[in-house]
């Protein structure tokens, strides 16, 4: 009878807890098209970036989907084609594992392009192992932020004369766990038995945080606003590229708590298209609505300059922002 009871009492939790996931769960109501516009959505052929760019496409938009594999990101390309009827949705190929082609993304988009009006920097991997780019940085740093802040900084420009326009930065709640280091930045102090890559995802998504603060800063009177978000715990591939013990298994039976890609893009979306955030700037989203960062550090003003500065240091890149 007590074990019966145990059940019951953990079925009955179970639902409770789901229903409220459910019922709290950020939904974007805005109807709003998109037609003439042009968005660029990174990673846009998987996940929520699949479902982002979905979206967009519906409301009419010219959607770029920038992407590292051409067979997955064409294919990408003719589903949400197939899906929305619109046929302004095209691949480019970005490697954000390579400086080099996110520099060549940016001057072939900005040469054949006349605006744009929504950068969503989406695409990123849960960080890494202790592996460096042909560009001499840690490949997770570099996916998550070193290239997004790259790729970013040379398209402002065409954001600018694109005004008013959008930025939006997908981060992480994970944000939480991280301790920013700038002299180790890079992670160079780090040996096989001190690293982590669920610490460089963390510090990473900080970083999208950071930046995106610093952003908003420099951008101000441009008419170009920039803001960050947490998706949500999403079923998505990242999940099975996290770092501890039974994974697998946690997954699984979390799954039916978890966000699906079309409900963890929906706060992406919000921010793209709703008229409500058309001049909030610098802030940071959960479920559709503003809230508060989860750390002293990620709302440090002072950590996100010397983040920037130190960025472009490593980059060997000075913006002119």
């Amino acid at each position: 009878m007590l074990l019966i009871s145990l059940v019951i009492l953990i079925i009955s939790t179970y639902g409770i807890f789901y229903v409220y996931l459910k019922l709290t769960s950020g939904i974007c109501k805005c109807s709003k098209h998109l037609v003439g516009k042009v968005v660029i959505v990174t990673g846009g052929n998987n996940g929520i970036g699949f479902e982002t760019a979905k979206d967009l496409a519906e409301r009419g938009a010219r959607v770029i989907l920038a992407c590292r594999d051409e067979s997955r990101g064409t294919a990408a390309r003719d589903k949400i084609i197939a899906a929305t009827g619109n046929n302004d949705v095209h691949y480019r190929h970005l490697d954000l594992a390579s400086l080099t082609s996110v520099k060549k993304f940016a001057e072939e988009f900005i040469r054949d392009e006349k605006c744009l009006d929504i950068l969503i920097n989406n695409a990123g991997m849960n960080g890494s192992q202790n592996e460096r780019t042909e560009d001499g940085l840690l490949l997770g740093m570099q996916t998550n932020h070193f290239a997004p802040f790259l790729l970013t900084c040379l398209l402002v420009p065409l954001l600018k004369s694109s005004a008013p326009s959008r930025i939006i930065n997908v981060s992480s709640m994970a944000h939480y766990r991280a301790t920013l280091n700038l002299d180790n930045l890079n992670m160079e102090k780090e040996t096989e038995e001190t690293f982590s890559k669920n610490h460089v995802y963390a510090v990473s998504k900080l970083c999208n945080i950071l930046f995106t603060l610093e952003l908003s800063r420099r951008l101000k009177g441009s008419k170009v606003t920039t803001n960050s978000l947490h998706p949500g715990v999403v079923d998505t591939d990242i999940l099975d590229e996290m770092d501890f013990k039974y994974v697998h298994l946690i997954k699984r039976l979390a799954r039916p708590l978890l966000k699906n890609r079309w409900e963890g893009s929906q706060t992406t979306i919000y921010l793209a298209v709703s008229p409500e955030v058309e001049n909030v700037s610098g802030k940071y989203f959960r479920d559709c609505k503003m809230v508060d960062v989860s750390t002293e550090q990620a709302r440090d003003v002072e950590l996100a300059r010397k983040l920037w500065e130190k960025s472009e240091k490593l980059l060997n890149f000075k913006s002119n922002l």
